[in-house]
């Protein structure tokens, strides 16, 4: 009788594993030895106070920021560095350019390119970055507008669209490149209030599809409605991160409790 060779699973890496992370701004200690891990389809939101460190963990994940000690990597590859011996040496900028260009990124304040129409702002990444033919990037970036639900916009340009209007817009414009994960930095602090509902709700779409997602909020209500896991972060360290049910309701940490008083 003949047995079959035993299969041995192979571990799936982590979406973002951020190892021993420190990084100062002058003599100001930013992140504070920051050790996190994102799971495949997670969604994990960062919460803490102004100053906490929570934009700046954001950047450098996607190497906008470089830490003095410590890496991050994303799906298994090492981020803005490459092992040489036994040390990390910096990747050319060409190279970082690659690599941002697999991790979608929404910032606050929307970035988008003001003499370029909505549809193109989304279909200029594809040709840029992966090679796209014009005629495909602009069919997927018509695709992604239906998705945000502005396909009637894609002819106008940035400053005839309201503030949640240009976000939504840069939602569709980090889909375009088909990153495997998306942070999204506080994206609706720049909005008028009447305007945060409709950017939520495109990322409520997004955390029901299987997206990594890592977002920086301050909308505790959201946090507990999309999350699978939230993390706390306080002068640059994670002071606890749980459940949402566990987090919110029944945090552990002074700190936390202190926090969540203030702003429930």
């Amino acid at each position: 009788m003949t047995t079959g060779a035993l299969t041995v699973p192979q571990a799936v890496p982590a979406a973002v594993e951020v190892h021993d992370v420190h990084k100062w701004y002058g003599a100001h200690r930013v992140l504070d030895g920051v050790q996190l891990t994102v799971r495949p389809g997670e969604v994990t939101v960062i919460l803490g106070p102004s100053g906490s460190g929570k934009s700046t963990l954001l950047r450098v994940i996607n190497h906008l920021e470089r830490p003095e000690i410590g890496y991050v990597s994303v799906n298994g590859e090492l981020i803005g560095v490459k092992r040489s011996g036994d040390r990390l040496k910096e990747l050319s900028e060409r190279a970082i350019l690659a690599q941002r260009s697999r991790i979608g990124f929404v910032f606050q304040n929307f970035n988008l390119f003001p003499h370029l129409t909505v549809l193109d702002n989304v279909a200029a990444a594809p040709v840029a970055t992966r090679r796209l033919a014009k005629p495909a990037a602009l069919e997927l970036a018509r695709e992604l507008l239906g998705r945000v639900g502005l396909a009637d916009k894609a002819g106008a340009y940035p400053r005839q669209l309201s503030g949640g209007q240009q976000q939504r817009v840069a939602i569709a414009r980090a889909l375009a490149l088909r990153p495997g994960i998306i942070l999204f930095d506080e994206p609706t602090s720049a909005l008028d209030p009447e305007l945060v509902g409709e950017v939520l709700s495109v990322i409520k779409d997004l955390a029901t599809s299987g997206t990594t997602l890592v977002i920086v909020t301050h909308e505790i209500g959201f946090a507990r409605e999309v999350a699978d896991r939230i993390v706390f972060i306080d002068d640059g360290r994670i002071v606890e991160q749980g459940p949402p049910a566990q987090v919110l309701d029944k945090p552990q940490h002074e700190r936390t409790r202190d926090f969540l008083s203030k702003v429930l």
